[in-house]
């Protein structure tokens, strides 16, 4: 409760408020953006098969993940709301639901390692890149459950406000995936190069770090007094149905709209080696605006659900509106440099292929224009996203990536390719998803039946 009481000192449903709480969350982001682009510029350097492989190898994993990762940290709201209902004593049972949840799946998914031969297969791509793509997604596999334990655990902070300590967890995963991988990658301190096998391998240790710090963080003794950190450890079947029941729809969210993605990429892949390449770069750039501003919109769903706990849905509707202001701010930022610096930013992804630079370096600009222009929409997308999945309208954003990343981007990227149209064909397809959503999620939430939601129980009178 203590960052809860601490975040009530700015005005309620300002920007001092919301900023207070976002910028542990931007950071956290940032510097995971950080940390992905410089897996794949270490990649690069490696060869240009392993930066394509990686990335759709990660998309790939995280098509699978993200359903069960999104229902786990849904946790988040429901520890908002009980914050904001002054119900702490609810909070660490919560939490523990999202644990076990975790546990059952992240054991589960060692499963897909024998098939990832198969699952990688169906993507259709040369035969080198299946090899790599193979070998990545299987140390990824590795990595699904302490991901999800972070995922679950870091819910009690963020829930609370306590959005500093979300940053530290993150920051201990981090430095130890950067350092493992620069280590592993090119077999640093006597040990062999591993190359896309060490940047997997990091993963895994990064991600485990960043659990037991999150653990060990929970179950100190203020927090198992105030909260339950400890004493809520059991199974409460009616919790986790109430988990579940919000929790799996904004993991479907997630899913679905990774699996459009990684559908898209895998079709971009069958153009060659060169398109997914530059397609991967673009999108691996994009992440300069979308890590940021996704730390904006955790800070909105975490600050709508306090909100909507203490009935008071005008403010939860007023921090939306100062999250897009700030958003759109960050966005443009990034915007400029897409626009302006396009050949600087490919650069960084010259890693000795001479003979494929020239290809690469005049395709990136274009993309970056669609990326420039989309991620203005996009934001809209994370803001107003976050907002109604803070109040629990989580089947609404569910059907919404449903309905309509298939016939606005998959299937006519599938017919680009089939085909023979061009790559920015596929690009035009994709940004027209993008689009149609935010426009989606904008009338949703001006349409207003979120503010009557709650995820939380009612006090039996």
């Amino acid at each position: 409760m203590e960052r809860a009481i601490e975040l009530r000192a700015a005005p309620p449903g300002s920007t001092r408020e919301l900023l207070r709480l976002a910028w542990p969350l931007v950071l956290g982001n940032s510097i995971w953006m950080m940390q992905i682009i410089l897996d794949r510029v270490l990649l690069s350097r490696s060869n240009l098969a392993s930066l394509a492989a990686g990335f759709a190898s990660a998309m790939l994993f995280w098509g699978f993940l993200t359903l069960f990762q999104y229902t786990a940290n849904y946790a988040t709201t429901f520890v908002a709301q009980y914050t904001g209902a002054g119900r702490p004593e609810r909070i660490g049972p919560v939490v523990w639901q999202a644990v076990w949840f975790s546990l059952g799946v992240g054991l589960l998914f060692q499963l897909l390692q024998p098939l990832a031969g198969p699952i990688v297969a169906l993507s259709g791509h040369e035969t080198e890149l299946q090899a790599l793509e193979i070998a990545y997604f299987r140390c990824l596999c590795v990595s699904a459950l302490p991901t999800l334990l972070t995922a679950a655990l870091t819910s009690f902070f963020a829930g609370r406000g306590d959005s500093r300590t979300v940053l530290l967890i993150n920051v201990a995963g981090l430095a130890v995936n950067g350092a493992a991988a620069s280590v592993l990658i090119f077999g640093l301190c006597g040990l062999p190069a591993l190359g896309i096998v060490g940047a997997g391998l990091a993963t895994v240790l990064g991600m485990s770090t960043s659990a037991v710090v999150a653990l060990l963080l929970m179950v100190r003794r203020q927090h198992r007094r105030t909260c339950a950190t400890v004493s809520g450890w059991h199974f409460d079947a009616e919790l986790f149905r109430r988990l579940l029941r919000y929790g799996l729809p904004n993991g479907l969210f997630a899913a679905l709209d990774v699996l459009g993605y990684t559908v898209f990429l895998q079709l971009i892949g069958q153009l060659g080696k060169v398109d997914l390449a530059v397609t991967s770069i673009a999108f691996t750039l994009n992440l300069l605006v979308y890590f940021p501003m996704l730390g904006i919109g955790q800070a909105i769903e975490v600050l709508v659900g306090q909100r909507l706990g203490e009935d008071r849905p005008d403010l939860a509707e007023r921090t939306t509106w100062r999250g897009l202001a700030a958003s759109m701010a960050i966005t443009a930022a990034g915007v400029l440099a897409f626009v302006l610096l396009p050949e600087t930013l490919a650069g960084l992804f010259h890693g000795g292929h001479d003979d494929l630079w020239d290809q690469i370096r005049t395709r990136v600009p274009v993309l970056l224009r669609f990326v420039a222009v989309y991620s203005l929409f996009d934001t809209m997308n994370v803001v107003f996203s976050n907002a109604l999945r803070g109040a629990g309208d989580t089947l609404f954003v569910t059907f919404a990536a449903l309905g309509l990343s298939w016939p606005i981007m998959v299937v006519p990227t599938w017919a680009a390719v089939q085909y023979d149209w061009s790559l920015y064909w596929a690009w035009t397809f994709a940004s027209g998803y993008i689009i149609a959503l935010a426009v989606l999620f904008y009338f949703r939430f001006r349409q207003g039946s979120w503010r009557s939601m709650r995820v939380i129980e009612a006090i039996a009178d």
